[in-house]
């Protein structure tokens, strides 16, 4: 069986550490170099619940798109929300090991796995890797629909394709308008609003929209907006990045055991849709 070492020399082929943004915390976060790794787990965030399934499959490796501690700490105590995350897996002999903005920079990457779970064909990075010579490489992806549909067509195929949340999809546009180029960028997209003008597309598909920077978007142009949920637009990375390191272990003769944790870690547990009727203090809903 291969060592932690090993494995992450082979993730670090896939997803190269300093191709992370200078922000970002990408690597490996605990583990023994030398441990043998038999199963591993890929996830989208490093949580409890998360922790907690790669204790009850036996996992060795625990692969997560988003860092554990982004911005640093002082403590590992373990009556800390991510301190007792650490005490789990060093317990259990459990690595923990993170690509992110390195993943969403890659070829393929967070965007590929996000297009690809649409049925979308991927024409080019929306904004492309200035390193790549070939011009694969890059944050988002420019796509084109295997047929024009609506921006409601689009947004239920969304809604049907990606894994189901409290949020569901979000609309901001003519629902009736019609698409036949989308970009798409896996997790917090309204930074890229001036790469989606200057793409020309009919669509942009992403997470976390802000109000004023939807707002303005719209007021540019007749651009259409759908907003789903963080973890919904990253989780299809899981199953690429899983498949990319079955094949790597096929081809070692590793024999390991690769799992993807379908538990939901989006935040958001509940919807209620908004009524017509006036609240208290007057305003409409």
């Amino acid at each position: 069986m291969p060592r932690l070492s090993e494995v992450i020399a082979a993730l670090d082929t896939l997803w190269p550490p300093e191709r992370a943004e200078g922000w970002d915390a990408v690597g490996t976060v605990c583990g023994d170099p030398d441990q043998e790794i038999t199963r591993v787990l890929f996830a989208v965030d490093p949580v409890r619940d998360i922790v907690d399934e790669a204790v009850k499959l036996g996992v060795n490796l625990l692969v997560t798109h988003h860092p554990l501690y982004l911005r640093g700490t002082t403590t590992v105590a373990a009556d800390t929300f991510k301190g007792r995350v650490v005490h789990t897996l060093i317990k259990n002999d459990i690595a923990l090991h993170v690509a992110h903005t390195n993943a969403d920079r890659a070829d393929p990457g967070v965007s590929d796995a996000l297009a690809g779970a649409l049925d979308l064909r991927v024409v080019r990075p929306l904004v492309p890797d200035p390193t790549d010579p070939e011009g694969r490489r890059g944050l988002g992806r420019v796509c084109e629909l295997d047929h024009p549909l609506t921006v409601r067509e689009l947004a239920e195929r969304a809604a049907g394709r990606l894994p189901a949340t409290a949020q569901g999809i979000r609309v901001a546009g003519d629902p009736e308008a019609v698409v036949r180029t989308v970009a798409v960028s896996g997790g917090s997209g309204d930074s890229l609003f001036d790469d989606v003008r200057a793409a020309g597309v009919d669509a942009f598909l992403t997470a976390d929209l802000r109000h004023h920077p939807a707002s303005e978007a719209r007021a540019h142009s007749p651009l259409a907006l759908l907003d789903a949920a963080h973890w919904a637009t990253e989780w299809p990375w899981c199953e690429l990045a899983a498949a990319q390191l079955d094949e790597i272990s096929d081809r070692k003769g590793w024999g390991l055991r690769v799992h993807v944790s379908k538990t939901v870690t989006d935040p958001w547990t509940a919807h209620a849709a908004s009524t017509e009727t006036s609240n208290a203090m007057g305003a409409p809903n």
